[in-house]
């Protein structure tokens, strides 16, 4: 689970203070914090071994965020946002504002008369037309790739951005003396920010979603499975929008979307490494402290129903056999949640776990199994079980070998042996990956914004060491039921179940 890991890498950090000579420096002791008027959150750790920082800006929106008009548009901006601003990305902004205003009416025409099958088409070939060659024009004012050629002079490393269902992130690596560097360039980015090139970009995010969903056999059946799990809940809808809401966005709305949200008040700043704090308060004060606060994104009433029974669906693909299985589950902070990471490793962490055991190394029936939380974390989720068959077996006996493990969970109880081991696990796993200044700085922003809280880092372990064996029997008996599931399969079709 992405969080499952995220939690395996922040809590081998935690357990490194609580190891430490001193056994003082706890990790709520190393973490300070930092709320400005504008409602921006800036978290601080301080580790000057080397000198250099990791910065990650987090904000508060993703996917599940959009609504019927704008489903895509969250990652569209990811994209945009790398574009430039008033004086990165372009030659002449005062000369190329007159053109881009130009770009945006003929194409916000198109928009508007491209479904209308009562539309003149000879003037919408002549929009089109009209567009084409206003950007041929507007070509000559783009500098392409401006904000990494400057990050990359000045020794940036690691600059990049992601969405998900939950948020929106951009980071990047530093040497510690270009703070205000950063400073300068990310404030730029939230205030000054221009979507050119939109209509460009929004035929590349087409080809993005046909590559990775729609000739990608595990991205089908991944975007299946959520699609199918959810009734009414956004959770449902893809990151990267469906193909008729990537064609469908307008310029205007993408505006819209960015000006009400990408803002202070959706932000959390985590600055981890060779950084003061008092130094770091005031430089992000002085560059990101005259924004504007922006519109809180404000939380969902729709709350997905209890599923009444199993939902099953195959899908006809040339491609190896492959299977999921995704059972509602609550959310963090749920008691339930926590009990599913120590699942999670009970089932499938590592090749002494129970699914890898008997599934590839006794049976041999799959090549592979799987076990993570989907879609997201603000709102209540998924536990997902992925494998795949080893020729001749079918889908079929892989999936009663699934069932028949998740039925022992039902029955017996982990011993105390097999429940440290996870419990140790979730302690160590992953423990160089969190010692980088990256892994804390994604952490504590992941966990501010889906937690609302980054002290959900400290207070884990005491959680997951009070866990017991009759409550991993009662979740799963609970949860694990066929009622609560959702079944995707993808072969040929002669190979169908």
């Amino acid at each position: 689970m992405l969080r499952s890991t995220l939690l395996r890498l922040s809590t081998a950090f935690f357990i490194l203070f609580l190891c430490s000579p001193s056994r003082a420096a706890t990790l709520e002791d190393k973490v300070r914090e930092h709320q400005f008027a504008n409602g921006l959150r800036l978290l601080v750790v301080e580790r000057h071994a080397s000198p250099t920082f990791a910065a990650y800006l987090t904000i508060g929106v993703g996917a599940v965020d959009e609504n019927s008009e704008t489903r895509g548009v969250a990652h569209l901006l990811e994209h945009m946002l790398f574009k430039g601003t008033k004086t990165l990305g372009t030659t002449d902004y005062a000369a190329e504002k007159p053109l881009l205003d130009k770009i945006a009416a003929v194409g916000g025409e198109i928009d508007r008369l491209k479904n209308d099958p009562a539309a003149d088409r000879k003037r919408l070939k002549t929009l089109r037309q009209q567009l084409t060659e206003l950007q041929k024009q507007h070509r000559r004012f783009v500098v392409k790739d401006e904000f990494s050629r400057i990050y990359a002079e000045n020794g940036g490393t690691g600059y990049n951005a992601f969405t998900t269902k939950d948020s929106t992130t951009y980071l990047i690596s530093l040497p510690s003396n270009k703070l205000e560097l950063w400073a300068l360039i990310e404030s730029d980015r939230m205030k000054n920010a221009v979507l050119r090139e939109f209509y460009t970009e929004r035929d590349v995010i087409q080809e993005e979603r046909r590559r990775s969903y729609e000739s990608n056999p595990g991205g089908m059946l991944y975007e299946t499975l959520i699609a199918n799990a959810y009734t009414v809940h956004p959770y449902r809808n893809p990151i990267i929008g469906w193909h008729t809401d990537i064609a469908n966005l307008t310029l205007a709305e993408t505006r819209e979307f960015h000006r009400r949200y990408y803002a202070p008040i959706n932000t959390v700043i985590a600055l981890v490494g060779d950084i003061d704090f008092d130094r770091a308060v005031a430089m992000v004060e002085r560059y990101f402290g005259d924004i504007p606060p922006g519109t809180r994104v404000p939380p969902l009433a729709v709350v997905e129903p209890p599923q009444k029974g199993e939902k099953r669906i195959h899908i006809d693909f040339d491609a190896q056999p492959q299977m999921a299985i995704a059972y509602h589950k609550p959310t963090l902070p749920a008691r339930e949640d926590y009990v599913f990471d120590l699942i999670d490793l009970i089932l499938s962490g590592g090749p002494t776990s129970r699914l890898y055991k008997s599934l590839v190394q006794k049976q041999q029936l799959a090549t592979r199994v799987s076990t993570y939380g989907a879609p997201g974390a603000r709102y209540d989720n998924l536990f997902v079980i992925s494998a795949a068959p080893r020729y001749p077996h079918t889908l079929a006996e892989v999936e009663q070998a699934i069932y028949a493990e998740l039925e022992r969970l039902t029955r017996e109880p982990v011993s105390e042996t097999e429940l440290d081991k996870a419990r140790n696990r979730l302690k160590v796993d992953h423990l160089q990956g969190m010692q980088s200044n990256n892994g804390l700085a994604r952490s504590l922003t992941y966990f501010q914004t889906v937690a609302h809280d980054w002290r959900y880092l400290a207070r884990y372990q005491q959680v997951i060491s009070s866990i017991t064996a009759s409550e991993i029997m009662q979740v799963a008996k609970t949860y694990l039921t066929a009622d609560n599931r959702t079944v995707v399969t993808l072969s040929k079709e002669e190979t169908q179940p």
